[in-house]
């Protein structure tokens, strides 16, 4: 009912002024949307869905032209394109900023972060969204919202085995955010680079391994054919949400309805996109086995030692990052409420 309400006031509502980056034409509203996307995968699921998403929601009415990562400008750079004027709106990942603000990875997910459905309590049922919104706003001049979320990450497609702190001393991996520092802390090399040129590094062996993406998500981007190894969970990144990111001369524009509209659209495809990554990767479990990989766990012992790196990195930063400290303390907190949710929350089978 909330829907109908919101989309019979958007179609009735009067025209409004557009930035000139917008366009109108009977009453139709049309966006260009810069990604960090090559295409695929987290494409289809995020801002290819988001597109589609308010595209039914307003009747076609608010049309979103979505653009492969690279294509308007870098795609680890999306923000600044919107923020230059030469997108309207964006779909990225905000840890990409973490070089201009740490406490991106906070909301980005890194190494000391919780799981996708506490993460998704935090945002939707606690204060993370408003949070978030206002962070974004205040140290960068943009409009955010969550759009996507991404299940625990694969944690290394790598040419060498590793299962142990030591077999990480020196490795040569690809990743971007937080990671970056923290697995130099942990002994390895790390580089950073767009998800694009992924697979060309690993293939002529500019890096010894890759983390880029879930076991679904990793189907296609071919990293099992130019590296033998597997290694499971992805201890430094449990969670990973995505980012719609609005220029504020469009947002100033739009009518209330419209504004609620959007949002409602991203919180949608963020939930369908959670689903989806779920299921796929359920069904991607035994893909790379069947591949020829060799599928290796980390021990037990690393992954609280990265999860523990993670913990003591994000409590140095907020010593002297006062957003930090408070996105970390609200982290905190939500966390020390669900601790031991597992007693009511799962039953043993």
């Amino acid at each position: 009912m909330k829907r109908r309400k919101l989309l019979g006031a958007a179609l009735a509502a009067p025209a409004v002024a557009l930035a000139p980056t917008a366009s109108r034409a009977q009453n139709k509203l049309k966006f260009r949307m810069a990604t960090s996307w090559s295409g695929g995968f987290t494409m289809e699921l995020m801002a290819d869905a988001y597109a589609k998403e308010v595209a039914r929601l307003t009747g076609g009415r608010i049309e979103i032209e979505t653009y492969p990562g690279g294509t308007l400008g870098s795609a680890l750079e999306v923000s600044d394109l919107i923020r230059n004027g030469v997108a309207d709106m964006g779909s990225t990942w905000m840890g990409y900023d973490w070089g201009e603000d740490r406490t991106t990875i906070l909301f980005a997910g890194f190494a000391g972060s919780f799981d996708s459905e506490r993460m998704l309590h935090w945002l939707y049922a606690a204060d993370g969204a408003k949070l978030w919104r206002e962070f974004r706003q205040e140290r960068f001049d943009l409009v955010s919202m969550p759009l996507g979320i991404r299940t625990p990450e694969v944690f290394l497609h790598s040419n060498k085995p590793v299962r142990t702190l030591d077999d990480l001393q020196g490795l040569k991996l690809r990743t971007v955010g937080a990671w970056l520092e923290i697995s130099s802390e942990l002994g390895a090399t790390p580089v950073t680079a767009p998800m694009g040129e992924v697979y060309t590094m690993l293939e002529r062996g500019v890096v010894d391994a890759v983390e880029s993406g879930s076991l679904a998500e990793n189907q296609t981007s071919g990293f099992h054919q130019v590296a033998k190894y597997v290694i499971l969970p992805g201890a430094h990144q449990p969670v990973a949400p995505f980012e719609l990111v609005i220029s504020p001369r469009i947002w100033e524009t739009l009518s209330e309805d419209d504004r609620n509209l959007l949002e409602d659209a991203a919180r949608l495809v963020t939930l369908d996109c959670w689903l989806t990554f779920g299921q796929r990767d359920a069904q991607a479990k035994s893909f790379y086995e069947e591949a020829g990989n060799e599928v290796i766990d980390l021990e037990p012992e690393v992954q609280k030692a990265i999860f523990d790196a993670g913990v003591t990195y994000a409590d140095r930063i907020a010593t002297d990052n006062e957003w930090f400290a408070k996105v970390w303390k609200s982290q905190k907190s939500f966390d020390a409420l669900w601790q031991g949710s597992e007693r009511y929350r799962r039953i043993q089978r």
